[in-house]
């Protein structure tokens, strides 16, 4: 089963300062920390900020090479999580209605989400291992 989420926030963590990209499910109060790199991070904050840079950048070019071949995006999906690194595909849909899924790192793609406006879901089994409600989040600031 697929949930969708929607980043819910884009914080620092204070002992190692990472960037962790935090999704939080649309229909459930289920979230999901993922570190993320500091170069990803800026690219998933400009395009959240709506900050367009006077050059393109890695994800901009992506973005702008699978709209001028003719793909669409339709989903992102986190699909694993193995010895504490997450796995995602990036699925692109051509003209035919056949699916390419890419295999991406999370944090790559749910920058190109960002920008080809696709949906981001997660594995519910990907949840299982690593995910807290928000219920328990807000539980634990009392």
């Amino acid at each position: 089963m697929l949930v969708e989420v929607k980043i819910g926030a884009l914080i620092m963590d204070p002992n190692t300062n990472t960037p962790i990209v935090v999704l939080k499910g649309i229909e459930s109060e289920v979230i999901l920390p993922i570190r993320v790199g500091a170069f990803e991070a800026n690219a998933i904050a400009l395009e959240i900020e709506k900050v367009a840079p006077p050059r393109p950048m890695t994800h901009d070019l992506l973005r702008n090479i699978i709209i001028e071949c003719g793909y669409l995006a339709s989903k992102v999906v986190i699909t694993d999580l193995l010895e504490n690194t997450f796995y995602a595909i990036l699925e692109l849909t051509d003209k035919t209605g056949k699916m390419l899924p890419l295999d991406a790192r999370p944090s790559d793609a749910i920058a190109l989400a960002l920008r080809l406006d696709c949906p981001i879901f997660v594995k519910q089994q990907v949840l299982d291992l690593s995910s807290v409600s928000q219920q328990s989040d807000q539980d634990a600031d009392l």
